[in-house]
């Protein structure tokens, strides 16, 4: 007697019937071409809105659409070949976009190099890609200089704060340079200035046929789980990604008029590469770019000169700017919406938000390797739903044991994606790509998740940040939105440890709002809405914590601290060490 194979739950979509009005299943295949012909589609059709602001300047689609030209043309006259990769190592500028368009129109590939990287990481990232050239800005062309030695390139190319900004640029230069001495000193072998590239004539440039099959764009990933890997993006997974986007917002954005995001993620993370820069180029937008979103004031300043109709950012941001005094001077009444991403949004964020905006948060899901996003909740909700949302049209997911099997809906399981969306695979790591393949397609994200009656999609956590305590599994994104709720607690992360009693045992790193904040109040707090074996055994409070550029914490650098410590932290960061509450704990027992 054999038993029937039970039929795949998720096959059938479940999630459809939760779509808005008007979003249909699947996008229409024909309308993902390329991200060139997008590009050069939207130059043509809103040639003279404004596509970039940056600093107060900006740059209307024909203006950007020349620059990239003339960028290409360099490229061309250096003789880059179809397929040559080029690396930009900046954070949010004019300058950006229009080298990233230029290097797309010559054929060639774009490797996004995350600024704050080391001269070790940038070596490994421009070296395993096989970069020819670097467009570095300024002010960290220094880390380019140590790791010059180490580097297979041709060229680097200095990026200015104040390129494509006419006169005013100079005085943004000036100002960078002299007043805040902003640039360290720096000697790279023959690098040119940004300027004389943009110098090129633009009618020189040799069209290349790019199909929907080549390669756009090597997005390394954050290295938060180890040596970063790049993740091959074709022309075609970003531009149906953006395409995915586009039919589940167009019903609620487009009849709202022209659409203007305050884009303070950095555009190298695919996050901000997709859902602000390629989304608004898509549409016929505006990205006012933030440089720098830890300079809150700033950044608060801009929101004050702008009428921007969308918000991008994440947790620590959010939570950052609802802190301040000043972000009650923004005018936020054009606002339609907020997104999110990158990291999850805890509940108290989220709600501290919207009473500052007026919005909700609406998050959404994804990784570098789904260029990027997998879910997004609906833009009519009215309040946040602390889940990732709905898969995308074309999109399909499943929910899976670490040995394959299917989970039933309501069940924890591995997320798994395939769509059109979905990277082929990790450059020139095979080894690694058939780790994270499906035999099936499909690919494992690496994150807990489980399914909701509706269709509504929640994650659990990481499936690596797991902690096992006494056989029981703890998630440590929920002890945090827990902790995250006490008043005294401005930000908080937990890992495991190693502990004899129980294998492992939760470990929470407490930024305080209030310094009187004990771990015994903490614990007690945490013990009125967790089970006993998810509520953290030590503390520990800190000024900071570790974080990504863009403001997601690192749970591994935490956990490799811990590990390389020859002894154990305080409990409560001010005495009673972690070793002797373990030492404890054995005797009692």
């Amino acid at each position: 007697m054999t038993s029937e194979r039970q039929p795949d739950p998720y096959a059938a979509r479940p999630w459809l019937a939760s779509y808005p009005p008007g979003v249909p299943a699947d996008i229409d295949p024909s309308a993902c071409a390329t991200l060139v012909d997008m590009f050069r589609a939207a130059v043509a059709a809103h040639a003279d809105s404004p596509a970039m602001e940056s600093f107060g300047a900006k740059l209307s689609y024909r203006e950007l659409g020349q620059a990239a030209e003339r960028v290409a043309v360099w490229l061309q006259a250096q003789g880059l070949q179809k397929g040559d990769r080029i690396a930009i190592m900046s954070p949010n500028l004019l300058a950006y976009p229009a080298i990233l368009f230029g290097a797309l129109l010559a054929g060639g590939v774009v490797v996004n190099v995350n600024p704050l990287y080391t001269p070790t990481e940038l070596a490994h990232q421009i070296n395993d890609s096989g970069a020819r050239f670097l467009f570095v800005f300024e002010n960290f062309a220094h880390t380019a200089e140590a790791a010059w030695r180490e580097m297979k390139i041709e060229q680097a190319i200095i990026v200015t704060a104040g390129d494509l900004m006419g006169l005013k640029g100079l005085v943004v230069n000036f100002v960078a340079r002299y007043v805040k001495r902003m640039v360290p000193v720096y000697r790279l072998p023959d690098s040119l200035p940004f300027s004389r590239v943009l110098g090129s004539d633009p009618t020189k440039l040799t069209p290349v046929a790019v199909s929907p099959d080549d390669i756009a764009f090597l997005q390394y990933t954050g290295g938060t789980t180890g040596v970063a890997k790049g993740a091959v993006l074709l022309h075609s997974n970003v531009a149906a990604n953006i395409e995915q986007s586009w039919a589940w917002l167009r019903w609620y954005l487009e009849p709202r008029g022209p659409l203007k995001m305050i884009t303070a993620l950095p555009l190298y993370h695919i996050f901000a590469l997709t859902a602000c820069c390629m989304l608004l180029i898509r549409t016929g937008g505006c990205c006012v770019l933030i440089a720098n979103p830890r300079d809150l004031k700033g950044l608060i300043a801009t929101m004050r000169q702008s009428r921007f109709t969308l918000m991008s950012g994440v947790n620590t941001l959010y939570a950052a700017l609802a802190d301040s005094r000043d972000i009650r001077t923004v005018d936020f009444s054009h606002l339609i919406m907020n997104i999110s991403g990158g990291m999850a949004t805890q509940e108290v964020v989220a709600h501290r938000w919207k009473a500052v905006s007026g919005r909700p948060i609406i998050e959404g899901y994804g990784l570098s390797e789904t260029s990027p996003i997998v879910t997004v909740n609906r833009p009519d909700i009215s309040d946040f739903t602390g889940g990732i949302g709905y898969p995308q049209p074309s999109t399909e997911i499943s929910i899976r044991t670490s040995s394959g099997e299917i989970v039933p809906p309501g069940e924890r399981g591995e997320l798994c994606v395939r769509g059109p969306q979905v990277m082929p695979g990790y450059w020139r790591r095979p080894d690694e790509t058939a780790k994270v393949m499906t035999p099936d397609g499909f690919f494992k994200t690496g994150d807990i998740a489980i399914m909701e009656p509706d269709g509504m999609l929640r994650i659990v956590d990481r499936l690596k940040d797991m902690i096992l305590v006494s056989g029981f599994n703890v998630y440590p994104n929920e002890v945090e939105a827990v902790l995250s709720q006490h008043p005294k607690v401005k930000e908080v992360a937990v890992i495991g440890v190693p502990f004899a009693h129980s294998g492992e045992a939760p470990m929470a790193f407490v930024v305080a709002r209030d310094p009187s904040l004990t771990a015994e109040e903490l614990r007690n707090f945490a013990h009125e809405q967790l089970t006993g074996y998810k509520v953290p055994r030590f503390y520990e409070f800190r000024d900071v914590l570790p974080k990504t550029n863009v403001g997601k914490i690192l749970r591994r650098a935490l956990k490799e601290e811990f590990d390389a410590r020859a002894q154990v932290p305080p409990d409560e960061g001010r005495g009673r060490s972690v070793k002797t509450e373990i030492q404890t704990a054995r005797e009692a027992n």
